[in-house]
């Protein structure tokens, strides 16, 4: 079971015609906790960003199911309709769930939906498709500090 959490970076950025602007971007990452979502994504970023940063937000990303695609360069967000019947009025009920698709375009990542869902016995619909602004997403990996405690994370933090 995977938790994501939405953080928000905020930095000065240089652009391309050598001017600084202040931005806020969006991350996508895989954490048990609050205070872990923080760690992990200033760990991530760190080598990325010259400068300071701060976090500027972080919220829960109810998720139902990440597809990944190397050769996607944006995350689309879809919302997915299971169709079951209910058995005593017969009639027909409908189960939302959020899912990202790693694509180029909106095309590219209902087909790397579709893909990733072909195993599925159950009925589904694609109620909608909507890029999202996530500049990057950080799954759980061994090297993560999963494995560290919460107190752990804040004293590399601090140093």
């Amino acid at each position: 079971m995977h938790n994501w959490f939405e953080c928000k970076v905020s930095y000065e950025k240089m652009l391309e015609n050598g001017m600084q602007k202040k931005v806020t971007e969006p991350y996508l990452v895989d954490a048990l906790s609050f205070t872990e979502a923080e760690a992990r994504i200033i760990e991530e970023i760190r080598p990325y960003i010259t400068g300071e940063f701060t976090i500027a937000d972080i919220k829960r990303a109810r998720l139902s199911e990440i597809f990944f695609n190397e050769n996607g360069d944006r995350f689309y967000r879809i919302k997915v309709l299971f169709i079951s019947l209910d058995e005593k009025s017969g009639a027909e009920k409908k189960t939302a769930a959020q899912m990202l698709a790693q694509a180029s375009t909106l095309k590219g990542a209902i087909d790397v939906l579709e893909e990733g869902m072909k195993g599925t016995m159950a009925d589904y619909a694609i109620a909608s498709v909507v890029e999202t602004a996530l500049m990057d997403v950080f799954p759980y990996t061994a090297d993560s500090g999963k494995n560290k405690s919460e107190e752990e994370l804040l004293a590399e933090r601090r140093q």
